[in-house]
Formats: C-alpha cells, sequence, structure tokens
C-alpha cells in the first residue's frame, strides 16, 4: 500500500478485507491463485446423502474455523445460515433440515476423534497431518467460490497494468496448476478465479 512492493500473494479476502478497514488502505484483488481447503470428512458414511436425522457434526470452535466450516455445509445443503460473511456462529443457523448436532472443538483436536461423529470438517493442514487427502478421502472440499481462496492484492490505482495482468495470467496457467497438484497432494488446491471471485480456467 506503501508503495515498497508491487503485489503481495499470502491472504485470502477475509483477512484483505480485514487488513484494508483497520488501516483505510485502497488495495484492490487482482485474483485468486489456490485455496488450503477445508474438507467435509467421515469414517463411516460415503456420501453426504447418507446423512440421518439427528446426527453428530464436529466443527472448530473458534471464531473464523467456525464460520468458515459453516459455510462449507451451507454449500453442500445441509443448513441456511441468517448472515452472509464468514463470522457465522451456530446461533446464525436459521434452517437445518436434518437436526443436525453440532460438537464444536479445537480444530487441530478434530482429526484425532471424527469417527466419533457422522461427519466432521477438518482444516486441510490438520487433515494433511493425520493422513487424510482432502480432494481423495473427504466428502466435499472447498472449491473456488470459497472466500478463502489465496488471493493477489494489489494497489487499487495500479490493478489494470499490463505488468500485474501478465503476473495474474503467469500464475493461473495448466503448468502452476499441474506443480500445485502434485507438489502438495490435496493439502493445496488449484483454485483460480477473477478479481471478482468467479471461478476461471
Amino acid at each position: 500500500a506503501e508503495g515498497e512492493i508491487d503485489a503481495n500473494f499470502f491472504q485470502h479476502t477475509p483477512y484483505l478485507e480485514e487488513f484494508i478497514a483497520e488501516r483505510d488502505l485502497d488495495l484492490s484483488v487482482l485474483g485468486g491463485i489456490h485455496i488450503e481447503p477445508m474438507g467435509i470428512f467421515s469414517t463411516t458414511l460415503t456420501s453426504l446423502d447418507e446423512l440421518k436425522d439427528g446426527d453428530e457434526v464436529m466443527i472448530p470452535n473458534d471464531t473464523t474455523n467456525c464460520g468458515r466450516a459453516l459455510l462449507l455445509l451451507q454449500e453442500q445443503g445441509l443448513i441456511k445460515l441468517g448472515v452472509e460473511g464468514v463470522n457465522a456462529t451456530e446461533k446464525d443457523i436459521t434452517e437445518n433440515p436434518k437436526n443436525l448436532k453440532f460438537t464444536a472443538l479445537e480444530a487441530a483436536a478434530i482429526p484425532t476423534v471424527y469417527g466419533d461423529a457422522a461427519i466432521a470438517v477438518i482444516n486441510g493442514n490438520y487433515a494433511i497431518q493425520h493422513e487424510l487427502n482432502p480432494v481423495e478421502d473427504s466428502l466435499a472440499i472447498e472449491d473456488a467460490n470459497s472466500p478463502y481462496v489465496n488471493i493477489i492484492a494489489v494497489r487499487s490505482d495500479e490493478a489494470g497494468a499490463e505488468k500485474f495482468q501478465k503476473l495474474l495470467s503467469a500464475l493461473q496457467t495448466d503448468k502452476v496448476k499441474d506443480f500445485i497438484e502434485e507438489t502438495y497432494s490435496g493439502s493445496v488446491v488449484p483454485a483460480f478465479s477473477d478479481a471478482d471471485g468467479n471461478k476461471v480456467g
């Protein structure tokens, strides 16, 4: 924002929005590159369609990851939230057609006990630590439409500059996609998107 660097690539949109608001900066999203996906896992179910009335769901208990987990559950049609954004809590659930019961635990602990529930929402990094592949082993994962895609941010007055469009194009190639998939084995997933968060490629 102060002109010391041209672009950065380490944050997702909720973090960037909070950073901008706290410091009154003029930064813009150039596009999305990858996500470290949160997934829904089960030791007993092979599909979310198999969930029964009153089944238990484990979710993280910290604010950021709880909201993120609830958004994923909403995307899968399991619940509806009465608020938009990433700070949702269980109190914001307005529809729960299967009367799912929620158990909130520390995110890092869920992979060690997730077999005690019908399904559990687990952060990608913790899943990998317990030999769970978010891509291959989950019933559902976040995709390029998630607000938690890691994005490139630039100063707003330079967002249209040719050098940044070239940077975005270079990072959204099949070569980069293949590198991410081959190197990170599901802990990082390609999630190419444009400045508005629309999936590309």
